[in-house]
C-alpha cells in the first residue's frame, strides 16, 4: 500500500481536528458527524488516499481540498476567523 503524501497527512490531520471538535459536518445533509468510523472515511476521501476511489478521483479530490483550504473555506478557518464567507468584495 502507498504511503500518504505530505499534503494527504496535512488534510487528514485537519478533517480529523475539525471531528474532535465537533466541526465535521457531513456533505449532503450538513449534520454533525459523529461517528469516527465515518469521520475517517470523510478524511481519507478528502485527501484523496481512499481505497473506494479511482485513482484519478483520488487526484481530483486532493486537489478540490487543496483549493478550498487555500480559499478559508474549511471548518476550522471558518472558527477561528480566517473564513472566505462574506469576505469577498468587488474590486473595480
Amino acid at each position: 500500500m502507498p504511503k500518504e503524501t505530505e499534503p494527504q497527512k496535512e488534510t487528514v490531520q485537519r478533517v480529523m481536528h475539525e471531528f474532535k471538535h465537533g466541526e465535521l459536518r457531513s456533505g449532503t445533509s450538513g449534520d454533525k458527524v459523529t461517528n469516527p468510523k465515518q469521520a475517517v472515511a470523510i478524511a481519507l476521501s478528502e485527501a484523496g488516499a481512499s481505497n473506494q476511489q479511482s485513482p484519478k478521483e483520488n487526484e481530483a479530490r486532493l486537489r478540490r481540498t487543496k483549493a478550498k483550504e487555500r480559499r478559508g473555506e474549511t471548518a476550522e478557518a471558518e472558527t477561528e476567523g480566517r473564513g472566505a464567507k462574506g469576505s469577498r468584495t468587488k474590486r473595480g
